[in-house]
């Protein structure tokens, strides 16, 4: 998905003490942890293009996130095993990064699982053998991207397309479901409709119907359609509308999550069984811990400066460590852009994060801002 800044258009939630008491009221539906071990709260870290990597994801891990989506990996990259499948094997760090055996990255908390291995594609045998390769690299599910509305993809009849073409969608979903074994969940994300226009509605009608038709496990609903991109508000009403008809299906939100706030408020006024955390969790791990701390009936506190270090270290280091010190170095800008939004001194860490180009630049911004006492 694109990464565009936060929409101003929807006001921001407030966590007064009628959410706080809801959030702690709030726990994961059973069915969710049977199928999915270790998914125990309502929220998770979306797939990001550009960012939601192994070390993204295991920075989140590490601050109280359960779940997480790799970014969507195009089925003929998979299968033949280019650059994006390297990049997206939940095992890369262990194996390939030196950073030690199975063992000693569970107790260290490296170990990348459950994440779900997201694929988008055209052709139904396409997909199904990259779906199977996921479950081969040792995804934990297998999350079909129907959602993505970048230009260039829809024209080549991927991501968002498919709302446009419920049989050929329905016929992917099913080609899919059986190339992956019983024991490994399939999910879909999908957008509420290609536009506004009541035969895009009813196509709409007809793929979700289709994913549980299909033996999927659940689908994951953003707001927006297609043709909105990320422009405009997400339309959480639909998804109101959606849980209501179908109160036994398991469906999970997305659109418009900022601040741990929004998470809670997406359950409350909607009633979908999980939150995708897309936008608001790049430079923001903090969100997820937060959300447990709201769980446990809370209030939930911002990093401090030394938390805030400690979550760049550890980023910048297992980024690096993915993508070798230049690329790595060039990644984390953005990252660090993103973070500096925490920072007291907020615009000139930005500016400090926009000049990186090295590790040492990276301790520099860190050395300069990040200690106790400092500005």
């Amino acid at each position: 998905m694109s990464t565009h800044t936060p929409s101003t258009q929807r006001p921001q939630t407030t966590c007064d003490e009628a959410l706080l008491r809801f959030a702690a009221g709030v726990s994961v539906d059973a069915r969710i942890s049977s199928l999915v071990p270790g998914f125990d709260a309502p929220f998770f870290q979306a797939g990001l293009a550009g960012y939601s990597d192994a070390a993204m994801r295991l920075v989140a891990r590490r601050h109280g996130c359960p779940y997480c989506v790799t970014e969507a990996l195009l089925d003929r990259t998979l299968i033949s095993g280019g650059k994006g499948r390297t990049r997206e094997d939940p095992n890369i760090l262990r194996e390939e990064c030196g950073l030690g055996d199975p063992t000693e990255n569970r107790l260290a908390g490296l170990e990348d699982h459950p994440v779900a291995g997201q694929v988008m594609g055209t052709d139904p045998d396409e997909m199904a053998d990259a779906a199977a390769l996921l479950v081969e690299l040792g995804h934990d599910v297998v999350d079909v991207n129907f959602a993505c509305p970048v230009k260039k993809i829809s024209k080549r009849k991927r991501g968002g397309h498919f709302l446009t073409a419920p049989d050929e969608a329905i016929e992917l979903l099913h080609a899919v479901r059986a190339a992956v074994p019983d024991s490994i969940p399939c999910t879909v994300k999908l957008r509420r409709g290609w536009d506004d226009t009541d035969e895009m509605a009813r196509n709409f009608e007809r793929i979700f119907e289709g994913v549980y038709d299909a033996g999927f496990a659940w689908a994951t609903v953003h707001g927006r359609t297609v043709k909105q991109k990320y422009v405009g508000p997400s339309h959480w009403p639909f998804l109101t509308d959606l849980v209501k008809r179908h109160p036994d299906r398991i469906i999970f939100g997305s659109g418009d999550i900022f601040e741990v706030g929004d998470i809670f408020a997406m359950i409350q006024h909607t009633g979908v069984h999980a939150v995708s955390v897309a936008r608001g969790c790049i430079g923001n791990p903090w969100i997820f811990n937060q959300a447990r701390q709201m769980m446990r009936g809370e209030r939930a506190t911002p990093p401090t400066i030394d938390q805030q270090r400690e979550a760049l270290i550890d980023h910048f280091r297992l980024c690096t460590a993915l993508h070798g010190e230049a690329g790595g170095s060039r990644m984390m800008r953005k990252f660090g852009i993103r973070f500096s939004v925490h920072h007291d001194n907020a615009e000139s860490v930005r500016k400090a994060f926009i000049a990186v180009k090295s590790a040492n630049d990276w301790q520099h911004v860190l050395d300069s801002y990040y200690l106790s006492g400092r500005p």
